[in-house]
């Protein structure tokens, strides 16, 4: 008989490739990239719907410092024997609610809490700091420095964001003839009633111009993530009642 011959055993498979150096940190990076364009992409989603999150949360603790300044401010605005002294000799509220007015303009400095602003018709509740520069928009609504403060006579102006760091203006656009808007200060609560609502251009500063009567004006971007116009919220002064410091 003729031997069989036993078959040749089948290969062994052949270990599976490993992945390169290379491969692997363009896979890495790529799922980087993955991340980050979903973040973006919530980013932008939320600052459509209501306001860029990051700088939102700044303002938020910027608010939260600001609000301790603004409690203990009422007792440094009439502060010396001579401002003292002069505030008890001006018997009419409406001269002492002014004299206290140009007592903290002189002494308020950029990014400092100034007041809290009301408008209950669009739920906004800010306090508000001197100065329309970047830094002190970052934190809440703006004072224009060459503008009185509430109580004296003048147009006071204030200015605010719409779509980032809490966008605290975002919705004024929305106000309407006879709505309400509150300043209280440090010495005094001071109520405003809109007017009118108008869009002009940046550079039309006729807006804070003073007129016949005290007035207030806000002030912001327009339209929403653009600084092409700005919207402008007009509203005269109906009341001021002091603060208990100034009864």
């Amino acid at each position: 008989m003729t031997a069989v011959e036993d078959p040749q055993p089948a290969p062994a498979p052949a270990p599976p490739r490993r992945r390169s150096g290379l491969r692997r940190v363009l896979h890495g990076f790529s799922s980087v990239l993955i991340v980050a364009g979903v973040l973006l992409l919530a980013d932008a989603g939320l600052t459509v719907a209501w306001q860029e999150p990051l700088s939102a949360f700044y303002a938020g603790q910027q608010q939260g410092k600001l609000n301790a300044q603004l409690e203990d401010l009422g007792s440094t605005v009439i502060a010396t024997p001579a401002e003292k002294k002069a505030l008890a000799a001006l018997p009419d509220p409406t001269r002492r609610i002014a004299f206290a007015a140009r007592a903290l303009d002189r002494k308020a400095k950029d990014g400092q809490a100034i007041a809290r602003i009301r408008i209950p018709a669009i739920g906004l509740s800010k306090v508000i700091v001197e100065g329309t520069g970047t830094g002190d928009l970052h934190k809440g609504p703006g004072h224009y420095p060459r503008t009185p403060l509430p109580g004296a006579p003048g147009t006071v102006a204030v200015a605010g964001h719409r779509t980032t760091y809490g966008a605290p203006f975002r919705k004024v656009d929305q106000l309407h003839r006879g709505d309400r808007i509150t300043m209280q200060m440090p010495y005094a609560t001071v109520t405003y009633r809109v007017e009118r609502t108008r869009i002009v251009e940046p550079t039309d500063t006729w807006v804070v111009a003073r007129r016949s009567y005290d007035r207030l004006v806000l002030t912001a971007c327009h339209p929403l993530y653009s600084a092409a116009k700005r919207i402008v919220v007009f509203a005269r002064q109906v009341s001021a009642k002091p603060s208990k410091s100034l009864a």
